[in-house]
């Protein structure tokens, strides 16, 4: 009897278990659903989106290729980053080069083609629209907080002009090359310094951009230290002033070498240099190496302070607006022309997903970085550039079908003793040129008609021009190739036009 109970028992509650099953069955299935969508205890929770990455770009002044040697901290970055070995400028002045910087754009689109009106400067700049269109606003539009600290652009007045479009903090000098005695307009409000050590004007931007880090918040940053250094009259931070005592300017083979009956007639007319200018270009350049001292440690104060927060989502991206000739072709120091000494300048970056001592060899050029901040920041439908974002060269690999040339437009400047780019005597004053920098080769036609080509795996140093030497078909080709980069506009457009068949 107890058996039959106990068997009763046991045939009752078989059904039951089937039914228990589903119930746990039914129960996992909505609490997988629930989990996958983001539930919680009966509550939805959106996932966190991933920040933005923070940008540091720091734009120097004049500083040339030859100065990265004394400067430990950038050569820190070139170990944990990537260093772009063919990196040119749209034309080595500083009023078109930066303005190719913000908007993405060769001079004959954003029309500034010299540091002042009636064909550049601040002023004109801005009549062309060229503000609305800067990869500052496009980042500030995509949730960044910006700062643009230091140097903005030739003719910018502070107590004149107000702060530009697309920057949350606006610390910006007009004459800061003498480094004492200036005036930042900041946020507005026109602010004096003084002589004391600490109005030193770069170490002052490097405070300033240590203070924006410290208050960004939650938000992505991007900030644009752009120094006055190591910019004529070179002057560096007093604690820098004894450095270097015996040092001399790079006599390189182009040192002081005098053109031959192939050069431009603008370089003929050059003087021979004498004993003063040497010393004088001796001086300069020591003063030049001492001046990027100040610069070399705000880069690695903050590396520090950025690596001691823990956050590993920031680029730093360190260049120049140009360079700078110091004795080469006997020329005394200065830029414009089309040769490497001016027109081709240090690009360094390290950050996240940046391939760590590579060297990329892919000719790249300043219309390249607005769309590359873009990209990173996530904003590239908001601008219109010439160029073409560097980030799939971050990872130190050949770019695959990359561009061939890199366009130099340059319109001979008109005279102006207020410009801090005048020309001194036999310093380099070309007439206005076109040039294509290709690898290993660089194509210049000037206005008058005079042609230059350098053949730069035989004469690097671009000592003897061959042009008349290249045969017919070749020197079309390249004329009509810079044509076409002349008349370019809009990445396509441009990219196309730089695609030189060999």
């Amino acid at each position: 009897m107890n058996s039959m109970r106990m068997k009763g028992k046991v045939a009752r509650r078989r059904p039951v278990a089937p039914m228990g099953l589903l119930i746990i069955i039914v129960c996992s299935v909505f609490a997988a659903r629930w989990a996958s969508e983001g539930y919680a205890a009966g509550r939805r929770t959106e996932a966190k989106p991933e920040k933005k990455p923070n940008i540091i770009f720091i734009l120097t002044d004049d500083l040339a290729m030859n100065l990265v040697q004394f400067m430990p901290n950038v050569q820190a970055m070139e170990r944990d980053g990537v260093t772009f070995s063919h990196y040119f400028v749209t034309d080595s002045l500083c009023c078109p080069s930066r303005s190719s910087i913000f908007t993405g754009k060769f001079p004959h689109d954003t029309g500034v083609f010299t540091n002042q009106l009636p064909d550049g400067g601040y002023e004109l700049f801005n009549q062309n629209g060229n503000e609305a269109h800067t990869f500052a606003v496009a980042l500030q539009r995509n949730g960044y907080k910006t700062a643009m600290l230091g140097k903005y652009l030739n003719g910018y007045l502070p107590a004149r002009d107000r702060p530009a479009p697309g920057w949350n903090e606006w610390d910006v000098a007009g004459n800061g090359y003498p480094e004492f005695n200036y005036r930042l307009n900041q946020n507005g409000r026109v602010v004096q310094y003084g002589s004391g050590a600490g109005d030193y004007l770069t170490d002052v931007v490097a405070r300033l951009g240590e203070d924006f880090i410290r208050k960004s918040g939650d938000k992505p940053y991007f900030i644009e230290i752009a120094t006055f250094a190591p910019h004529g009259p070179y002057i560096p931070a007093p604690r820098d002033a004894d450095k270097f005592p015996n040092l001399k300017a790079p006599r390189t083979k182009a040192y002081g070498a005098r053109p031959n009956g192939n050069a431009p007639e603008w370089l003929k007319a050059i003087f021979p240099l004498r004993p003063r200018d040497m010393e004088n270009i001796d001086r300069d350049f020591r003063m030049r190496a001492q001046a990027v001292q100040a610069v070399d440690k705000m880069i690695g104060e903050l590396r520090a302070m950025i690596a001691a927060s823990g956050e590993d989502n920031t680029y730093i991206v360190f260049s120049s607006d140009n360079g700078l000739h110091m004795g080469e072709h006997s020329m005394r120091p200065g830029k414009q022309t089309p040769f490497d000494t001016d027109i081709q300048v240090p690009l360094v970056i390290v950050g996240p997903g940046i391939a760590k001592g590579k060297v990329v060899e892919e000719i790249v050029e300043n219309v390249d970085l607005a769309p590359t901040f873009a990209e990173l920041g996530g904003a590239s439908s908001h601008i219109e550039p010439d160029g073409h974002s560097l980030v799939a060269l971050f990872g130190g690999g050949g770019g695959g079908d990359w561009r061939d040339a890199a366009l130099v437009e340059h319109r001979h400047p008109i005279p102006n003793a207020t410009d801090p780019d005048a020309p001194v005597p036999h310093g380099g004053n070309p007439p206005t040129y076109e040039a294509l920098r290709m690898n290993g080769a660089m194509y210049v036609e000037y206005e008058g008609g005079e042609v230059g080509y350098y053949d730069l795996k035989r004469d690097p140093e671009e000592l003897n021009n061959v042009a008349k030497d290249l045969p017919a078909a070749k020197r079309s080709q390249l004329h009509n190739a810079l044509a076409a980069n002349k008349a370019c506009k809009g990445t396509e457009s441009c990219w196309a036009a730089q695609k030189i068949p060999q």
